[in-house]
């Protein structure tokens, strides 16, 4: 269910960590509780759910996407808010998952840390990659599967939450791997994964 309510960043080294993307100066609820944010409504997401709307807008073509609208992934939480206010919207995401988007690259990256949905771009668009991602603590595998690159060069997985794990991204010779970890306060934006010649 889409849950509208206060945002509560306790400091503003949180939003300093925003990734690639600027937040409001101040934080005020959109909506009284328990309404249907309109901001939903506004741009073609009502009756999504958290999940959903992660998915609808990260799967957008670049061209298509709303240049005002702003969408920060964190955990537990997605914040939608429009550029320019100082209202936000928290729309509740699962408990137990937790959803990393990985920009692969060769050559360009930028810094990122809470995953936006609507401006942040990876270097590789519509790119094959193969990608693994192993639980270090089991050693089960999470994710094997040969994916392309989303339009925003970005490749998204819904993990559980809490896990320790190690990622591999290969593509035309090239790979990359990297510890990562699924806490509430752990990344959602991963942008330093340099594809270099495979040995």
């Amino acid at each position: 269910m889409t849950v509208t309510k206060p945002l509560a960043l306790a400091a503003a080294a949180v939003l300093a960590l925003a990734g690639c993307s600027s937040h409001p100066s101040a934080t005020q609820p959109a909506e009284s509780p328990g309404a249907e944010p309109t901001i939903l409504a506004a741009y073609d997401l009502a009756g999504l759910d958290g999940r959903q709307i992660v998915d609808e807008l990260e799967r957008a073509p670049v061209d298509a996407r709303h240049s005002d609208l702003m969408a920060s992934v964190r955990h537990g939480e997605l914040l939608l808010w429009e550029n320019g206010s100082d209202e936000q919207t928290v729309v509740d995401l699962p408990d137990d998952l937790f959803y990393l988007s990985v920009a692969p690259y060769v050559e360009q990256t930028h810094d990122c840390y809470f995953h936006s949905l609507t401006t942040c771009l990876g270097e590789l668009a519509g790119e094959e990659v193969h990608v693994t991602i192993t639980d270090r603590d089991t050693g089960e595998l999470l994710v094997d599967e040969v994916t392309e690159t989303f339009d925003n060069g970005f490749v998204g997985f819904w993990l559980p939450s809490g896990v320790e794990a190690t990622i591999r991204i290969e593509h035309d010779g090239r790979s990359a791997s990297e510890d990562i970890s699924t806490g509430p306060d752990d990344l959602t934006c991963l942008t330093t994964m340099q594809l270099v010649p495979s040995a």
